[in-house]
C-alpha cells in the first residue's frame, strides 16, 4: 500500500535556502521579488545579503526588465511571485526581454493551480504551463516536493537561458529522499507496470501513486513516471512505456488544454498513436477554496485517475 505524507520542509523553504546557499558560493546569484518575500520566505536573504536582493514591488513586468538587465551585467537572477503574476502578466517581458533577448532568468510561479486556495480565481493559474511552453528555447518544469526544488534550484543555477518553475508555496506530499538526483528533461520512473502508464507532475504525482496502489489491488499493473520537465519533455520514454503498456492516463493541476496532457499527446500522435485520457482542468477558471474541496471539484484525484484508466482497460 501507498503511504504518502506531507513533506516536514515547506516548498518556499526549500527556495529560500537554496538560493541562500548559492549567493554565498556565488555572488552573481540575485534575488527579485515582487511584495512577496514573506510568502515565499526571502526575507533572510534581504538580511544576509542585501546586495543581492531585490524588491521590485507590486510590478511583475518591471521585475522580469531588471532581470533581463542583470543578466546582461553577467548576473543570475532568480525572480519570483504567484504564477498567474509570473506568467501571464508579464509575458511579452518574458518573452521579448527574457527569451528575444537571450536573457538567462529563472523564474518561480508559486501556488500554481488549485493550491491558490482562498487567493482565489485572480491569483488561480491554469494556463502557466501552457504559456510558458511557447516561449521558444524556454525550459519549463513542475516542482513535485522539497527534494526536487532544491535540486533543480541548484541545476538551473548554472545553466544558461529561461527556466520556468512551478511549484506550491507550503508543504507538499513527500514522493523522493533528501539529496535526490533529477536530469531536467528527463522523466522519473517511480513505479513499473506492464497494464498502463500514469504520468503525472506536481500535486498529481502523490495522486497517481495513489491510483496504482488503487489499481493494483484490482490486479491492474499500473507505471507511474513524474514528467516534472514539461520542455523539453522525455519522448523517449513516453514512447518506450507507450509500446510497453499501450494506454496513458497524465495528470496535472492545469488546464487539459496546453499543458502536460497536451504534451505527451503531441508526442505520441507522431510517434506511436495509443489511447490515451486527460486528467486535469476541463477549460475553466479557478475559484476560492480549501485544496481538498478544489481538488474534488476539479477532479485532481487518484479516483479520477482510476476512472480514466477503467476507461481504457
Amino acid at each position: 500500500m501507498i503511504t504518502l505524507e506531507k513533506d516536514e520542509k515547506e516548498m518556499r523553504k526549500s527556495y529560500s535556502e537554496t538560493l541562500l546557499k548559492l549567493i554565498k558560493e556565488d555572488k552573481n546569484v540575485c534575488v527579485l521579488e515582487a511584495d512577496l518575500s514573506e510568502a515565499i520566505s526571502t526575507l533572510s536573504i534581504k538580511e544576509k545579503f542585501p546586495n543581492n536582493y531585490i524588491d521590485c514591488g507590486i510590478m511583475e513586468s518591471n521585475m522580469v526588465g531588471v532581470a533581463g538587465g542583470l543578466s546582461l551585467l553577467g548576473k543570475i537572477p532568480f525572480i519570483h511571485t504567484f504564477a498567474p503574476f509570473a506568467t501571464r502578466r508579464c509575458y511579452d517581458q518574458i518573452f521579448l526581454s527574457g527569451a528575444y533577448n537571450k536573457s538567462n532568468i529563472k523564474i518561480l510561479g508559486s501556488d500554481t493551480g488549485i493550491t491558490a486556495q482562498h487567493n482565489g480565481g485572480t491569483h488561480t493559474s491554469f494556463e502557466d504551463i501552457s504559456l510558458m511552453r511557447s516561449v521558444p528555447n524556454a525550459t519549463v518544469m513542475v516542482m513535485t516536493d522539497s527534494s526536487m526544488m532544491e535540486n533543480i534550484i541548484g541545476q538551473v543555477k548554472g545553466i544558461y537561458g529561461i527556466h520556468y518553475m512551478g511549484a506550491i508555496r507550503k508543504n507538499a506530499y513527500r514522493v523522493y529522499e533528501r539529496n535526490e538526483k533529477f536530469d531536467i528533461g528527463k522523466g522519473k520512473v517511480l513505479k513499473d507496470g506492464n497494464d498502463i502508464t500514469l504520468i503525472a507532475n506536481g500535486i498529481m504525482v502523490a495522486e497517481a501513486l495513489k491510483a496504482a496502489d488503487i489499481l493494483e489491488k484490482q490486479g491492474v499493473s499500473a507505471a507511474v513516471i513524474d514528467m516534472f520537465t514539461v520542455k523539453p519533455i522525455d519522448s523517449q520514454l513516453i514512447v518506450k512505456y507507450a509500446k510497453k503498456t499501450g494506454k496513458i492516463v497524465t495528470g496535472e493541476n492545469h488546464n487539459i488544454i496546453g499543458g502536460l496532457g497536451s504534451a505527451v499527446a503531441e508526442v505520441l500522435v507522431e510517434n506511436y498513436p495509443i489511447p490515451m485520457r486527460r486528467v486535469g482542468v476541463q477549460d475553466r477558471f479557478g475559484q476560492v477554496g480549501e485544496l481538498d474541496y478544489l481538488q474534488k471539484e476539479y477532479k485532481l484525484t487518484a479516483e479520477e485517475i482510476v476512472l480514466k484508466a477503467k476507461e481504457l482497460l
